[in-house]
């Protein structure tokens, strides 16, 4: 997630979506690899929390407790 998020940067790129980035990371996997689209959330979170200065690439919402 991390470089793909840097190369979206190095593109040009203000905004990213983490969706996005789960599909190319499908393509880039082994067959038979899952990602589970309801982490994308925490994954955006994650990457924030390890650089901050990523904070206005990525739409954050209130988490729903479930």
């Amino acid at each position: 997630m991390e470089s793909l998020t840097a190369e979206r940067l190095a593109q040009g790129a203000t905004r990213i979506g983490l969706k996005a980035h789960f599909e190319v990371l499908r393509w880039r996997l082994p067959a038979g690899a899952r990602l589970n689209n309801d982490f994308t959330s925490l994954y955006a979170r994650k990457l924030i929390d390890d650089h901050p200065e990523w904070s206005t690439l990525f739409e954050l919402r209130r988490r729903r407790a479930r």
